[in-house]
């Protein structure tokens, strides 16, 4: 029987894994040539749902702190990830991703007192060598604009993750995603009437599909279980569960997209769950309760 912290690394990994089929759902579904469009009818739709769930509003420094994470973990982070979604292959677009465990170990070393240990350097370093392993493979020339969206949405979510831990949560995980999926989703939407300008084409059946998909299943319950696991679980773990994105990635194109899988490509996906288990296995330290780190609120 799984125990209550095996139970939330599962919970916490399947967020990561329904991004690994952003890049494949990005490709086949929505306009190439909307890349602003696309994120933020990803984001803005999610955040309204969850906050008409909740119907909750952030109250004092919990205004500018939402935007802030909102922004990070959602509106630069996505309008970044779609760039490189559109300008690289399915596992390519994920490559730098592959720093984010380090990036976050480093940060949570020195922001939230998080031991970096030699275990957490060489599996962060073992899992960026799985990932280069299946992006070196990849039949495709990669594309300096996209690989710097990547290097820019890899720290943008790595500051997120790491601000997020430190702050906490004033309420519920599905009430904090929401006001982060809001704010981010108002921030992308300004850049889309700037940049891309207002719609003037209608949607077709499939790009509605995949914007429906991508914002309730990829993003509305996504990151309610991942902000989740971020309250609960040392901020190095639940980087390290990020890693699964690019190998869902990497596997859907091989299934469904019809890309080759070479033997190199394998053994980064086997290296990259490797290092994913040895951090895992080396937390032992308990989840933080439901009610810790929380100021009291009766309305709650």
């Amino acid at each position: 029987m799984l125990s209550n912290q095996n139970f939330l690394v599962l919970t916490t990994a399947v967020a990561p894994a329904l991004w690994g089929t952003t890049y494949l759902t990005t490709t086949l579904f929505l306009q190439e040539d909307r890349l602003l469009l696309a994120a933020t009818v990803r984001a803005l739709p999610a955040g309204v749902l969850l906050l008409v769930l909740c119907r909750r509003w952030p109250r004092g420094e919990w205004w500018w702190k939402s935007w802030v994470l909102g922004i990070l973990n959602i509106g630069a982070f996505f309008a970044l990830l779609f760039i490189a979604a559109y300008r690289l292959p399915g596992g390519v677009a994920a490559i730098v991703g592959g720093l984010q465990p380090l990036v976050v170990a480093v940060l949570a070393s020195r922001v939230l007192q998080e031991r970096l240990t030699a275990r957490v350097v060489f599996a962060g370093s073992s899992g960026l060598l799985g990932v280069c392993l299946i992006v070196l493979q990849a039949q495709s020339r990669l594309d300096a604009v996209g690989l710097a969206a990547a290097i820019g949405g890899t720290l943008s979510m790595a500051s997120g993750i790491v601000l997020a831990k430190k702050w906490g949560q004033p309420a519920s995980p599905l009430t904090t995603t929401a006001w982060q999926l809001i704010a981010g989703g108002l921030f992308l939407l300004v850049l889309t009437i700037a940049i891309e300008g207002l719609i003037t084409t209608p949607l077709t059946l499939p790009n509605m599909m995949g914007f429906s998909y991508l914002s309730v299943v990829g993003t509305a319950f996504a990151y309610v279980v991942w902000f989740r696991g971020i309250a609960r679980l040392p901020a190095s773990t639940t980087a390290f569960l990020g890693l699964l994105s690019p190998v869902v990635a990497i596997l859907l194109g091989w299934m469904i997209a019809g890309e080759d899988l070479a033997p190199l490509q394998v053994a980064g996906v086997v290296i990259v769950l490797g290092s994913i288990a040895a951090v895992i296995v080396s937390k032992t330290a308990k989840p933080v309760r439901a009610h810790e780190g929380l100021p009291n609120d009766p309305t709650r």
